[in-house]
């Protein structure tokens, strides 16, 4: 094979077959998907191989080891989304991470390339980190974090008819959903909901396409002005082609706790809605995949204030 087709082959199989291997490695005895060594580390060592790999005078663009490493890394998302390996919704999620990893893994192969000549020894440390901070972390375990997506809206409209609306959401059409990010990432959207008792111990069933269902039990309740409720999503309910395990609601990574409606008087017959959550995070990098899941809770519940409103101000719904 001519050099300057092997060049490309080689900087291309050898970091996505690392990344391959190591995701089939993944398991909770070494390290899981949902850690920062696979989500901070393994790319950053595709990125080193990636450029390592590569021609001198390639290298020396800094450019180049830049945006170099994104090929395998993209080539690794197509191969894990073809066999379902991975889902879109997590994809999206971590896409970012693993080209700015990359990247600092180019970066870090291309001063070691053109300053040293012991590439060997730097190719087996970078190779190796992965396998020795695992196990650490693994061993550390999970920090679990608890966190708020505050949302609201303004009702020109009788307090009695929001109410109604807030504690029945009769159904949602299709035409009326505006969430765009959880469209975006493939998310069930919202049914229905309906309230059996206006008082504490309250049972409202919050129903969700694609078979996921909230169960929800009031405990704080004052009429047209609070209501605070427990949320329960049960996994073993939810059909696995819902949502990817790694983002599905009650399991090992994340789940909603509480929501919280508040209608607060502006002046005669005008009403701002606030909608909260408190959901918890369970994860090593909390402080990321928080940002994530405040962005989603609130698209989600914007996207139910907005269906509130307009059907509070008597437009048609």
């Amino acid at each position: 094979m001519h050099p300057r087709l092997r060049e490309p082959l080689v900087v291309l199989t050898i970091p996505t077959g690392y990344a391959l291997l190591i995701r089939m490695l993944t398991g909770e005895d070494l390290f899981g998907v949902m850690s920062i060594t696979f989500l901070f580390l393994v790319p950053t060592v595709v990125g080193f191989l990636t450029v390592h790999f590569s021609r001198r005078e390639r290298v020396q663009r800094i450019t180049y080891s830049i945006l170099a490493p994104w090929l395998p890394i993209c080539l690794f998302m197509l191969i894990t989304l073809g066999f379902s390996i991975e889902g879109w919704a997590c994809w999206l999620m971590v896409l970012p991470l693993f080209l700015v990893a990359a990247s600092i893994g180019g970066l870090l192969a291309r001063r070691f390339k053109l300053r040293t000549t012991s590439e060997r020894l730097q190719l087996s440390i970078a190779v190796l980190i992965p396998f020795m901070i695992g196990p650490l972390e693994s061993f550390i375990g999970t920090i679990p974090g608890t966190y708020e997506a505050r949302t609201s809206i303004d009702i020109h409209a009788p307090a009695e008819l929001i109410w109604m609306n807030v504690t029945r959401v009769k159904l949602i059409p299709e035409e009326l959903d505006s969430g765009h990010l959880t469209r975006l990432l493939g998310f069930p959207r919202p049914l229905r909901a309906e309230l059996d008792t206006l008082a504490v111990g309250g049972y409202r069933e919050a129903v969700f396409t694609n078979g996921l269902v909230f169960h929800e039990t009031v405990s704080d309740y004052i009429h047209e002005e609070r209501m605070v409720f427990h949320i329960e999503a049960r996994p073993h309910e939810i059909p696995s082609t819902t949502l990817d395990e790694h983002v599905v609601v009650g399991g090992n990574y994340f789940d909603v706790l509480q929501g919280t409606y508040e209608l607060e008087q502006l002046g005669e017959q005008k009403f701002r809605l606030h909608l909260y959550s408190t959901f918890e995070m369970n994860t090593t990098f909390n402080f990321y995949a928080s940002w994530w899941a405040r962005w989603i809770m609130k698209d989600i519940q914007n996207n139910i204030l907005r269906v509130q409103k307009i059907r509070s101000e008597g437009q048609p719904a």
